[in-house]
């Protein structure tokens, strides 16, 4: 396999500063450096690792809606990885992280929760989604 370690939780928010607050007195993470996405948000650093990745969201995420938006592994293998995940007919997608040259795998388990696994940018590999085009709705 090749998983090396699991690098962070995402958690969605509506009361970014709160939560960076809490984290920080009763743990103490420490905001840090972030790339610049396109939402607001906070990584908080366990020593020299963001650990945990916070999402500002206009509201509260709603009974039944998940908080925890995806947890995420670092790995190494990319391409092997991704034939693994085709023989197995899992789809992923395939996203890049501005300004770190990550490349993550993202992928769901049959509860629907989003996993995310990292590789270095320098690993080549067919970065082709797979499924090509999304899969229809199963009844």
């Amino acid at each position: 396999m090749p998983l090396k370690f699991l690098d962070h939780v995402n958690i969605r928010t509506a009361r970014l500063s709160e939560m960076t607050a809490f984290y920080g007195e009763v743990l103490g993470l420490r905001p840090g450096a972030r790339p610049p996405f396109e939402f607001d948000g906070a990584w908080l650093y366990c020593d020299d690792q963001a650990a945990i990745h916070l999402v500002e969201v206009p509201e509260a995420p709603r009974a039944g809606e998940p908080r925890i938006e995806h947890f995420a592994f670092r790995a190494v293998g990319l391409a092997d990885f991704l034939a693994h995940l085709r023989g197995l007919d899992v789809a992923y997608r395939i996203s890049l992280v501005p300004g770190l040259n990550l490349r993550q795998v993202n992928i769901h388990d049959p509860g629907g929760n989003h996993i995310e696994i990292a590789f270095a940018a320098e690993e080549e590999a067919d970065l082709s989604n797979y499924p090509p085009t999304p899969r229809p709705a199963r009844s």
